[in-house]
């Protein structure tokens, strides 16, 4: 056997849900099967930007624009953030990578929550980081703890706003609490992949922050954009920050008909705006049906809720497959009686409750 790196021999790789064809492959089943397994867009992608992309798709013999140039003159624009201190990556998860390959030695500590978006663990494994778990306090981060934690080793502290896979948030006095205690030597990167879907006035804002020259924000347009299988996504940071991880990105990392729909869904406040319309009131129902039956969740502030069904979740996983709802088991967090469930359209969350009132 070949010999591995060292750091890649304890690594789990990353778990994604199940694709419909595999599910409906396996189980053989017919009639409609709903996905409910990794936070898309129930209302599918922007329209705006699928034009843009059926009317670009003949350039696709094209190399893409290496620096992403329209699309972060677009973003600059948007968020009032200069082109020099902003990146576009094949999703945040690149972004997240290239800040751990330009920072992290083997050896230097990454702190983060557990559980926490697995990805954060990964990239600290892949890099030979030493990975400080900081356990949520009543599903919430816990940033006291995180604070009290850093030390000379400390490299990077890492935090999902909301929590992945939980939902909460950490509130706009407990961010400025927390960003005043990182020192100026250790990088604060705020993950804000589901930042579009809230507007309670608790929620910070990470561009607040993002003129610090320690801190990093991270964006996506996989979510309330609906481009998941694009992969785009965007951070700000500090030119030193954003400097270092060109430096280290692989070459064309964003394919040119992602690039071009990404710009244009910029555009679709309109499809935004149903999104997250569509995502309060499927919140509203899925609590009160949850209730209903007595079933444990956590209130989001995400397009997905954790619900916990005081079993071995994968009773109901299975179960829920077979009658051809994908759901997310979330084992590898460290919740093994809990199910993470995207909110769906007003009619597959229907669905979702005359599924669950049959098996449970």
């Amino acid at each position: 056997m070949i010999e591995l790196r060292s750091f890649v021999k304890n690594i789990r790789p990353y778990k994604p849900g199940k694709p419909i064809e595999e599910v409906i492959k396996e189980l053989g089943l017919t009639g409609e099967v709903i996905k409910l397994a990794s936070n898309e867009n129930p209302l599918g992608a922007s329209p705006l930007a699928i034009k843009a992309m059926s009317d670009k798709i003949a350039d696709s013999y094209l190399y893409p624009d290496d620096n992403c140039f329209y699309l972060k003159q677009k973003l600059s624009e948007r968020f009032g953030v200069t082109v020099t201190n902003t990146i576009v990556g094949s999703g945040s998860v690149e972004l997240i990578e290239l800040i751990f390959k330009a920072y992290v030695n083997p050896g230097d500590e990454v702190i983060m929550s557990e559980p926490s978006f697995i990805m954060y663990k990964i990239a600290c494994q892949i890099f030979g980081g030493e990975r400080v778990a900081i356990p949520l306090k009543n599903h919430k981060h816990d940033v006291e703890t995180m604070v009290q934690r850093i030390n000379k080793k400390t490299k990077i502290v890492i935090v999902d706003n909301p929590i992945n896979p939980t939902g909460t948030i950490i509130e706009k006095d407990a961010m400025d609490f927390f960003i005043e205690r990182i020192p100026k030597n250790v990088i604060l990167v705020i993950d804000e992949a589901y930042h579009e879907y809230i507007e309670d006035p608790k929620y910070p804002n990470g561009l607040d922050y993002a003129k610090r020259n320690n801190v990093m924000i991270l964006h996506t347009f996989s979510k309330i954009y609906g481009l998941a299988g694009l992969r785009v996504g965007y951070g700000f940071g500090s030119e030193e920050i954003i400097g270092a991880m060109m430096k280290v990105r692989l070459p064309f990392n964003v394919n040119r008909i992602a690039q071009i729909a990404a710009a244009a869904a910029l555009d679709d406040g309109e499809f935004v705006q149903l999104s997250r319309e569509n995502n309060e009131k499927g919140k509203a129902f899925l609590y009160a049906e949850f209730t209903r039956l007595n079933l444990a969740y956590t209130p989001t502030y995400g397009n997905f809720i954790l619900v916990d069904f005081k079993r071995d979740s994968n009773e109901v996983f299975d179960a829920a497959q077979r009658k051809g709802i994908i759901m997310r088991t979330v084992y590898e967090y460290g919740l093994p009686t809990s199910l993470r469930i995207t909110i769906g359209s007003a009619e597959q969350n229907k669905n979702l409750i005359k599924m669950l009132e049959k098996i449970l």
